[in-house]
Formats: structure tokens, C-alpha cells, sequence
């Protein structure tokens, strides 16, 4: 088993690499795959869909800080929710002090939390509420779980999904693409990693006959070698299960951080939440030192994200280990 060393804070690794996937995104929102091929994007640049300057990220990356902030305290869903509405209603953890984009099933949820409905049962259960709201925002859990087993890992995953997005569905797929992250930090890379995942899935939802009816869903992440698909069987939409696939597809079919993002985001449709998704993790593949300078230098808040990952780099290393 290949083990690869860690010299970097994964946690900027990955919280710089969804806010750098998700600004790349955040010009281009809701383009059609048609159109970026005739103007693909190559790199940073502004305005566009949302009237954002270079370097803006979006709910994507606020919500992920909230979440990485709460966890820092422990964990506690309250606190999370509580960060949640914060966003939503003081323009806490955005880029430029206001909110730009949120997806309806997300802002349902937070109207819910602010209603008095506790976070784990605030987001709506429904068939048709399986966007990726919650797995554009899971990743920093993956730094708490990571020495846990995995009936906790399920059962946490599960509970920070619920606050925005309850179905079972969307926390079946935060839990595949948690179980990746954490295979990943513990320096796997990232093939094995995949393998690992593979198989530690399969056998977590064969124990578990209530989520077996979900499976078929997963089929092309949990069954086959996803990157051998074409690209005309990947979508970039807002649908959970396309976003997963998007990820994994992108990230095993390249080798380095840059292509592996401009390629999910040229995808078309919900281009900063597929960017954000991907470059999470290929931010832990490949590290902070390997995403384009010219990227990082221009992201909102940098010095406070940074902040942000130093402080909790400490209290994971310190406690988690």
C-alpha cells in the first residue's frame, strides 16, 4: 500500500482548494457545457453571471468556513446551524459582506432553523431536495471523523447533511465523498484511495439493508471506473449525484490541480459548486503549493481563510490524532 508523506496543513490544502474551485466557478454560473467550450475558462477572472470581482467565492466556500469555524469548538449541530443563519442574515464568512447566490433547498432550511427547527431535521427529506447543498460544504468534517468508526463517521455525516439536506441521498453521497477526503488525509493517494472507498462503502451499506435501496444511485462511483466514462455521460447540474460523479471523473482522469479543476468546471451548469467539489479535494491531493499562484493571490479573504486553517491545523492536531 502506497503511503504518501505529509509536509502541508491539509486543512489550508483543502479549504483553499474549494474556495479556489468555487471562484473559478462563481463568473460562469449556470453557462451551458456548449458555450464553455466555445469560451472555456483558463483561469481567475470576474464579473460574469453574478457581477463578482476575480478571486469571489460563494455560499459553497462560506458555508464550508462556517462549518470548519464551529468544528473548532467542537462539535455541535446547534453551532453549526447557528453559523448558518449568521451567513444568511448578517453576510458572516462572504467574500464581500453580502450574499450573492443560495440554493433553494439550502434557503428553506436556514428559514427553517431560524423558525426554531432543530438543525437535524431542519433540511427538507423530500426525493426532489437532493442538490449539493451539503456536500459542496462536508469537507472539514472529514479533519473531525478521521479516528472515528465508520457507524460514527455515518451517523455525524448524516446529522451535518440533515441541516440543510436530509434526504438520504445527499448523505449517502457526503459520506462516499467524506470516506475519500479521509483516506486521502491519511496519505493514501489518489487512486488507492478511491479503491479504499470503494470497498469500505460496499461493505457499510450491505450492513445496513435501510440505505441498500439508495445503492443503485451510486452505481457509477461505487461499481465501476467512473473516469472511463465519456464525457457526454458526466453532468455539471446541481443534481448531488452528478456532482459526485463530476468530482471523482475530473480527479482521476488528471494529474495536477489545475486541469483537474478547469476541466470540472467546464463541465457547465453549476460551475462553482462543481469547482468547489472538486477542488476540495484535489487541494489534498495535490496541496496548496501546487494550485496556480496567480489563483490564490487573488481570493477573497485570503489572509483570514488562512487564519482560519492555521488555528485549526493546531486543534486537530492536537486532539484528533
Amino acid at each position: 500500500m502506497q503511503i504518501k508523506i505529509i509536509m502541508t496543513n491539509q486543512i489550508k490544502d483543502a479549504l483553499f482548494g474549494i474556495a479556489v474551485g468555487d471562484a473559478l466557478g462563481v463568473p460562469v454560473e449556470f453557462k451551458s457545457r456548449g458555450f464553455l467550450k466555445i469560451q472555456p475558462v483558463t483561469g481567475m477572472q470576474g464579473y460574469g453571471t453574478h457581477g463578482q470581482p476575480a478571486g469571489t467565492w460563494s455560499d459553497d466556500s462560506s458555508l464550508t468556513f462556517c462549518l470548519a469555524e464551529s468544528l473548532f469548538y467542537g462539535y455541535n449541530t446547534k453551532d453549526i446551524a447557528k453559523r448558518f443563519v449568521m451567513w444568511f442574515k448578517q453576510a458572516y464568512w462572504t467574500a464581500w459582506g453580502n450574499v450573492f447566490d443560495i440554493g433553494n433547498t439550502t434557503h428553506t432550511a436556514i428559514l427553517n432553523l431560524i423558525s426554531g427547527i432543530e438543525p437535524v431535521r431542519a433540511g427538507e427529506d423530500d426525493e426532489y431536495s437532493n442538490g449539493n447543498g451539503s456536500l459542496m460544504r462536508i469537507l472539514p468534517l472529514a479533519f473531525y471523523l478521521k479516528n472515528k468508526s465508520i457507524d460514527e463517521r455515518f451517523k455525524i455525516t448524516q446529522e451535518v447533511s440533515s441541516i440543510t439536506h436530509r434526504h438520504i441521498r445527499s448523505v449517502i453521497a457526503c459520506f462516499i465523498y467524506i470516506e475519500y477526503a479521509i483516506n486521502l488525509i491519511n496519505g493514501l493517494d489518489k487512486i488507492l484511495a478511491y479503491n479504499k472507498m470503494q470497498e469500505s462503502v460496499n461493505n457499510f451499506l450491505d450492513k445496513n439493508p435501510v440505505l441498500f435501496e439508495e445503492r443503485a444511485n451510486f452505481d457509477n462511483v461505487l461499481k465501476s471506473r467512473i473516469e472511463n466514462l465519456s464525457e457526454s455521460q458526466i453532468r455539471g447540474s446541481g443534481y448531488v449525484i452528478h456532482s459526485l460523479e463530476a468530482a471523482f471523473w475530473c480527479i482521476l482522469r488528471n494529474n495536477n490541480f489545475k486541469d483537474t479543476v478547469l476541466e470540472a468546471v467546464n463541465l457547465g451548469e453549476d460551475t462553482d459548486t462543481t469547482g468547489a467539489i472538486t477542488g476540495g479535494l484535489s487541494g489534498l491531493i495535490y496541496g496548496f503549493n501546487n494550485i496556480p499562484s496567480e489563483w490564490t493571490s487573488v481570493i477573497a479573504k485570503k489572509s483570514e481563510i488562512e487564519k482560519l486553517s492555521e488555528k485549526l491545523e493546531k486543534i486537530f492536531t492536537l486532539n484528533f490524532e
